[in-house]
């Protein structure tokens, strides 16, 4: 009988620690699958770092190789912008120093990827903080709006940027471009100043969304106050004022048969269109950069630089990445020869 005891409590015991053991057992290898979960985290993590950190890499490379391609001999000087947003093109220290090419594409390799350039001039699109409601309202109609509701939307867009006004005894405060808003339920004002950002037209009070998203391509906040009539689509130009449908129709017939600048410069004329319109573009650029690696992984980004500085090549005011960031301007021609 005490025999028989003493095997059972050793059964016992065998079994507690066997159970003991298994559950170490389970217990480390949760363990191991925790681990080798953070260790494949960390690695997608720093692969996903380092992708970026590349192709951001590759980008800036972009930007420096377009910044050399437009950069022409300056004088010493930084100008003063036609806006907060643009400095003014400096004066090129020689005369018969062609002005700097408007739009080109190019390529590279560089870090076991393919990299393809394309850049234009951003006076090819209409700038909101500069452009007369007159042109807003042309380019609104060009787009198929009713006139009359072009010329509200580009009224509206005026008072966006239009300086409040001082209260008089012919204007009252609730005739302000701020009881408008107030009265719509917006819990913001108008800006009074220069749009921030072509997304900004969002806030503008009336503004249909779709119209927005049609017209974006065609608009910007870094070109300045002419507009590159060599480059710009058809929808900008038909909305410069001034453009006579004779003037417009030689234009589009000087453009397709490739007419350099200084026939379309003749063709234009300088009076009623002086201050409008350029053959030149100017010191600011969009650039697109599309990135193909050679494991068929592939990125892209859209920047706009202003170059013609005196202390650095170029400097960066707006950049987006993604393919959704690319812009284009549907029905574009081909640009006139320089």
């Amino acid at each position: 009988m005490g025999h028989t005891r003493g095997a059972s409590r050793q059964k016992g015991s065998a079994g507690f620690i066997l159970v003991a053991v298994l559950w170490i057992l389970a217990a480390l290898a949760t363990l191991a699958t925790i681990f080798s979960i953070y260790l494949a985290n960390t690695a997608v993590s720093l692969s996903v770092n380092d992708n970026a950190i590349q192709s951001e890499a590759l980008v800036v490379a972009s930007l420096e190789l377009t910044a050399y391609q437009v950069s022409v001999p300056k004088q010493a000087g930084p100008g003063t912008g036609a806006n907060a947003n643009v400095p003014q093109r400096p004066i090129r220290s020689d005369p018969k120093v062609p002005p700097p090419p408007t739009r080109g594409d190019f390529s590279f390799r560089l870090g076991r990827a393919n990299v393809a350039v394309n850049f234009i001039s951003e006076a090819a699109r209409i700038d909101l903080n500069s452009a007369s409601p007159q042109l807003v309202a042309n380019f609104f109609t060009g787009l198929g709006i009713e006139r009359q509701q072009a010329e509200e939307y580009a009224e509206r867009i005026d008072g966006w940027t239009a300086k409040p006004r001082p209260v008089s005894r012919l204007a009252t405060a609730e005739d302000s471009e701020e009881a408008l808003y107030r009265a719509a339920g917006r819990s913001y004002s108008p800006r009074g100043g220069p749009f921030a950002h072509i997304d900004e037209l969002s806030l503008v009070l009336g503004m249909p969304p779709a119209l927005i998203e049609r017209a974006k391509p065609f608009l910007t906040v870094y070109g300045g106050t002419q507009i590159d009539v060599l480059d710009a689509a058809p929808e900008v130009v038909a909305a410069i004022p001034g453009l006579t449908p004779n003037l417009l129709t030689n234009l589009a017939e000087a453009r397709s048969a490739g007419a350099d600048a200084q026939a379309v410069g003749r063709l234009l004329g300088t009076l009623p269109l002086q201050g409008v319109v350029s053959i030149e573009g100017g010191d600011t650029y969009r650039v697109q950069v599309r990135i193909r690696y050679d494991n068929g992984r592939q990125d892209a980004s859209e920047a706009v630089i202003v170059t013609g500085l005196t202390d650095k090549p170029y400097r960066v005011l707006w950049w987006r990445d993604g393919f959704d960031a690319l812009s284009t301007l549907p029905g574009q021609p081909a640009p006139l020869r320089r």
